[in-house]
């Protein structure tokens, strides 16, 4: 079974930018605009990689971070923003990397390298 990806993200370039790039890496990628719709993807299919964005639409995605490693310990969580904000009240573990976007193809080869 193929490893699976969820990209919440509202900017609708980066989001197929994401998706284009692991769909080449041969995993199943999902993808969100919105916080509401991300966390329903959860619930349905727990991927092994999530791309969370700070700010969405309808709320603050990183306010999720330690609710998420909490519940899904396996998951690798890849916090994003535009700019670089506090950090979430989450346990920084090797499973959570944090992203300042703009996100490089080169910086994501290396991510999935390190895998």
């Amino acid at each position: 079974m193929p490893k699976t990806v969820l990209v919440i993200e509202d900017e609708s370039d980066l989001r197929l930018l994401l998706k284009a790039f692991f769909t080449r890496k041969k995993y199943e990628v999902a993808t969100a605009a919105t916080l509401e719709e991300g966390l329903r993807q959860i619930d349905l299919r727990i991927p092994d990689i999530l791309f969370l964005d700070n700010n969405l639409p309808d709320g603050l995605g990183w306010d999720h971070a330690a609710v998420l490693t909490e519940k899904y310990p396996n998951l690798l969580l890849n916090l994003i923003s535009a700019y670089h904000p506090s950090l979430p009240n989450v346990k920084i573990t090797p499973r959570l990397k944090i992203w300042e976007k703009p996100i490089s193809l080169k910086d994501l080869e290396v991510y999935l390298d390190s895998l």
